[in-house]
């Protein structure tokens, strides 16, 4: 059973640091793509970082790039997401998702996970 579960989210000042993690299981982290979406209220969701499974390939959305790392553990199947100097405009449910290809399209992922609250307020 594929399964992905976020964690991490949490209220933080602006300014402030979160790590997130996306723990996954069901399937072999090595053949797959990772990306971390997130969705704000009443707006779309959006890519924010994908990673390869693999190899150290990364992608980075123009939005959070210079304030975003994205990194893996295979042999704890976990993939992070290291977000700096957060901004009030950054609070948003984030998601993980599985894609056999990498891309920031909704449609290329098949599994998801069901979200942590991200909340950068004063």
């Amino acid at each position: 059973q594929v399964q992905l579960v976020e964690s991490g989210g949490g209220l933080v000042q602006p300014g402030g640091s979160l790590r997130l993690s996306c723990v996954v299981s069901g399937f072999t982290l090595d053949y797959y793509f990772i990306t971390w979406f997130r969705q704000a209220p009443g707006k779309d969701r959006e890519a924010v970082s994908c990673i390869s499974g693999s190899d150290d390939t990364t992608y980075i959305a123009d939005s959070v790039k210079g304030r975003v790392t994205i990194s893996r553990d295979n042999a704890k199947n976990t993939v992070y997401l290291q977000m700096n100097n957060l901004r009030t405009e950054d609070t948003a449910v984030y998601y993980c998702a599985r894609s056999d290809h990498p891309s920031f399209g909704l449609e290329a992922h098949d599994y998801w996970g069901r979200g942590t609250q991200v909340t950068v307020s004063s």
